[in-house]
């Protein structure tokens, strides 16, 4: 029996999905213009073997790894501790600053104690992975 070329193996819908998506992605990424993204797609859709999907995809570069899940929403915890560090340092200082012009002049600024140790907290957990949820 004669062993079929690769290229001539019939494409499954999965390998039209796959090439689909990597247009789709291509496009997300400015790689192709809408009509060229229009034009290929077609041509994915309406692919019988796999040597017809190889072509559409040729000239782009290999997508970018994708952000495991893991790292993503460490990275979103992060961001949400700071903004909250942020936003109790600014009304912090907003007091300090009101305290400050009742009395008359500039009073010790006493924020810095609960706003540096709260940054200690957030640099340490950047740093060591703490409140890495499992």
């Amino acid at each position: 029996m004669a062993e079929l070329d690769e290229g001539a193996m019939r494409a499954s819908d999965a390998d039209r999905e796959r090439v689909a998506e990597r247009l789709r992605g291509a496009l997300d990424e400015g790689r192709l213009n809408l009509a060229e993204y229009d034009d290929r797609l077609r041509q994915a859709y309406a692919a019988t073997t796999v040597g017809e999907l190889g072509p559409l995809t040729a000239d782009l570069p290999a997508p970018a790894p994708a952000t495991p899940p893991e790292v993503a929403e460490r990275e979103e915890k992060l961001a949400k501790e700071w903004r909250s560090w942020a936003g109790v340092s600014f009304v912090l200082v907003a007091i300090w600053i009101v305290t400050s012009i009742a009395s008359g002049g500039p009073l010790f600024f006493w924020p810095i104690i609960p706003m540096g140790i709260w940054a200690a907290v957030n640099v340490a957990g950047m740093i060591g992975g703490c409140g890495k949820q499992d």
